[in-house]
């Protein structure tokens, strides 16, 4: 199979899009104002601790506080702690959340005598955390108090003597000359994680691998002793250099870069950690933009719309909820045969195998819910969740499917780190806010007669401006008397329209022409 990772650099983001085949399977983007965020470390300070929730919400200097679940408190914590030269008789034990007095004490204290490794956490407690899963929406993002730096083959637990092998190494003989390999090289107090690229590597590169990782954590001792909280302390790399340093293994057949200094920076960095695989890194050298040449381009537009076709014929809907994300498979005109129950099936494996791919690419998690076409037999249903299973073992994330329901329904559940591709590339529309519907104007103008018909009663000022867009002036102007002087006549007042194009289309807001006050709210 012909697997490439092509990279595509400008001066206001980086793009990375892996390919098999020249079908696209993997696209991550990366941003200056939005960096990529997971594994960098903090040294933060406790704001809340909430054991009716489990969790403690840690300033780290961003407009939301982190949030640390109870269950992502690592073992390894009170020796984060020791590291950080904490007293906790100096630790203000109090809390300023309404009724979490004693109460909120014996909560902890119960929580702690059922999982004894947990330290108990308190307001204004220094505590060195990492980030987990990035921002989503309004929630903030979400960290661990276990540390681990991953490196090219390895990754370094600190304060942790567990030793593990990547599962996904199914090899015995290699596993267990791995794990060897492990015991001899790790220093006393540490743990090793040996990563699926470490595959038939030297002893001598897991070596050096290893004392990078090291002396990276001997720097950030050095640093956590003169940082205050809240601040950075560590910052992973970046989208681009972490899919090269995570992805970028022996089954790649080439990587193709459109930016000197980006190739110069790769290939520095793969010389040096795995100088066999330098040679598949390529310069893109042509007048034609490099997504378009391997027609990777065509492919991510249909990452932006709601609409996903399949192969023979029926399509797929895919919706973002606030809880959830929605999909529905429809058959289309797709009509091959004349039993429906084969027809459906067709389309609903065509679907499941798309849906991944989706999933995938957009980067889409938690809650996912698939409203398939109805299929009557339980062993086509069951092919179908076969069918979901099977892809998803080509997904880096953790994925869990239920068995199709009785109405069709297959629920989803996906890791969610980072925020997906929708939420990147995409904002907010000013004029209908993210609802795709807007205001039909007859009703807006209901709205507007209606809310001078309320101010009416309370009468204060004779004059008003009303603000609003363009296309909702013109309406308010329409007929041979206009229908803005007939609400003048009617309610007696004056009003004068004052066209705005920032406006959004569905909204108006009337003014005190003598005060400039907004009155829009005072009607209610």
């Amino acid at each position: 199979m012909v697997k490439e990772i092509i990279i595509n650099a400008s001066a206001t983001q980086t793009r990375v899009a892996i390919t098999e085949e020249g079908n696209l399977v993997d696209f991550f983007v990366d941003y200056p104002e939005n960096r990529r965020m997971v594994g960098d470390i903090y040294l933060g300070r406790v704001a809340r601790v909430l054991p009716g929730i489990k969790a403690a919400f840690i300033d780290i200097g961003m407009k939301h506080d982190a949030f640390l679940h109870f269950s992502d408190i690592g073992e390894t914590t009170e020796q984060l702690q020791d590291m950080l030269g904490e007293d906790d008789s100096d630790v203000d034990n109090d809390d300023d959340e309404p009724g979490n007095g004693n109460s909120n004490r014996a909560q902890e204290q119960r929580y702690d005598s059922e999982k004894s490794t947990i330290p108990r956490l308190k307001k204004g407690q220094d505590i060195l955390i990492q980030i987990t899963k990035e921002p989503v929406n309004n929630k903030g993002v979400r960290v661990s108090s276990s540390i681990s730096l991953p490196g090219r083959f390895c990754v370094l637990l600190p304060f942790d003597n567990k030793i593990g092998v990547s599962k996904k190494l199914s090899d015995f003989k290699e596993r267990r000359r791995l794990r060897n390999i492990a015991r001899s090289i790790l220093p006393k107090n540490y743990g090793l994680i040996i990563r699926t690229v470490a595959r038939n590597q030297t002893e001598e590169s897991l070596k050096d691998d290893l004392k990078n990782l090291l002396d990276t954590w001997k720097d950030i001792q050095q640093t956590v002793k003169t940082e205050q909280p809240p601040s950075l302390i560590y910052q992973d790399l970046n989208t681009t250099s972490s899919v090269i340093r995570d992805l970028f293994t022996s089954d790649i057949s080439k990587v193709f870069i459109d930016s000197r200094k980006v190739h110069k920076q790769i290939k520095g960095y793969v010389h040096l950690v795995q100088p066999g695989l330098s040679d598949k890194i390529e310069l893109f050298r042509s007048s034609h933009s490099i997504f378009d040449s391997f027609k990777v381009e065509e492919q991510i537009k249909t990452l932006m719309g709601r609409k996903v076709s399949l192969p023979s014929g029926g399509y797929l809907i895919i919706e973002h909820t606030e809880a959830m994300v929605v999909i529905d498979v429809n058959s289309g005109r797709y009509a091959k045969s004349k039993e429906q129950e084969l027809n459906s099936l067709k389309t609903d494996l065509e679907a499941a195998r798309e849906i991944c791919r989706q999933l995938r690419l957009r980067d889409i998690g938690g809650i996912i819910v698939i409203d398939f076409i109805d299929l009557e037999e339980d062993k086509n249903r069951k092919k179908i969740y076969d069918e979901l299973r099977k892809e998803f073992r080509k997904d880096r994330a953790k994925v869990s499917v239920l068995p199709m329901s009785d109405f069709g329904l297959v629920q989803i559940t996906r890791q969610r780190v980072r925020q997906n591709i929708m939420q990147a590339m995409k904002e907010i529309c000013p004029s209908c806010l993210g609802t795709g519907m807007l205001t039909k104007q007859s009703h807006l103008i209901y709205d507007i007669e209606e809310w001078l018909r309320k101010y009416k009663r309370l009468a204060k000022e004779r004059s008003l401006l009303i603000k609003c867009h363009p296309t909702v002036a013109n309406k308010l102007k329409e007929g041979k008397i206009q229908f803005i002087t007939k609400l003048q006549f009617k309610y007696f007042l004056r009003v004068r329209v004052v066209e705005d194009e920032m406006m959004p289309l569905g909204q108006f807001k009337f003014i005190s022409k003598k005060s400039g006050i907004d009155l829009t709210d005072e009607v209610t």
